[in-house]
């Protein structure tokens, strides 16, 4: 059974910066296609980034682009969502999936399609 969970979130002042970890146990990652969503109070669930099986196709959604990059460590069995210059709107509980299609499909799903979730890591951007 997949298990996946997150760590790593937190608060932080505007233009900080956080690494979120997601570990893996029940499965190998790298016969997934990962993805990190967050989802805002009041507010549906984004995409944020995806990345493929091999690590070298990477998306993001347009509101981290250029501040947020997904990493998978093999050797660890961990993804990994570094985020700089993050900003009050970066407010929100994080999470992983794992799934069987392509990064770039997630990229436009909103996460419909993972089929395993982690139970998510808050994270709070305030002064």
């Amino acid at each position: 059974q997949v298990q996946l969970v997150e760590s790593g979130g937190g608060l932080v002042q505007p233009g900080g910066s956080l690494r979120l970890s997601c570990a893996a146990s029940g499965v190998t990652l790298s016969n997934y296609v990962m993805g990190w969503f967050r989802q805002a109070p009041g507010k549906a669930r984004e995409f944020v980034a995806s990345i493929n099986r091999n690590g070298d196709f990477t998306y993001y959604g347009d509101s981290v682009k250029g501040r947020f990059t997904v990493s998978r460590v093999y050797s660890k069995n961990t993804l990994y969502l570094q985020m700089n210059s993050l900003t009050p709107e970066d407010t929100a509980v994080y999470s992983c999936a794992a799934g069987s299609r392509t990064a770039r499909y997630y990229s436009t799903s909103n996460g419909d399609g993972m089929e395993s979730w982690g139970k998510g890591t808050l994270v709070t951007v305030s002064s």
